[in-house]
């Protein structure tokens, strides 16, 4: 992904529209695009300040983290659910995640898929978690 342009750069842009310049010939001028010239405008206009955003990362597993017990409650009634079965338990908890989203946090947590024929779509908990309850035999 291509970094944001320098704030400078944009207020020059800017400074030289409030000063009668079109867009075109600003974005000639400055070699920037005239739809990066409309977005700062926007932003500016909206918020005061042509500065772009901070930088994000994966802000979805945060939804999913907040529901951390849920997920876990659920792997502890049923161990050996398939991510869609899981998927289909949180929807009618009215928590939708994608498939990844899911993925994703069981791995963080140590879960791997159950290997074999029958197995497929399983999950495998934790070593040493013990999700199951004492005495009961795994398989």
């Amino acid at each position: 992904m291509a970094r944001a342009l320098p704030v400078e750069l944009r207020t020059r842009v800017l400074a030289a529209l409030a000063g009668g310049m079109t867009y075109r010939a600003a974005a000639e001028m400055f070699d920037v695009g005239v739809a990066s010239i409309v977005r700062w405008r926007r932003l500016e206009r909206e918020r005061g300040d042509p500065r772009p955003k901070r930088p994000g990362g994966n802000r979805r597993a945060v939804y999913i983290e907040d529901e951390r017990d849920t997920v876990l409650g659920l792997l502890e009634e049923n161990p050996d659910i398939p991510i869609e079965a899981l998927r289909a338990a949180l929807g009618e908890r009215g928590l939708v995640f994608s498939y990844g989203t899911v993925q994703s946090f069981l791995k963080r947590r140590g879960f791997r898929r159950k290997r074999g024929r029958r197995a497929r779509t399983a999950l495998q908990p934790p070593a040493g978690r013990g999700f199951r309850k004492s005495g009961a035999q795994g398989g």
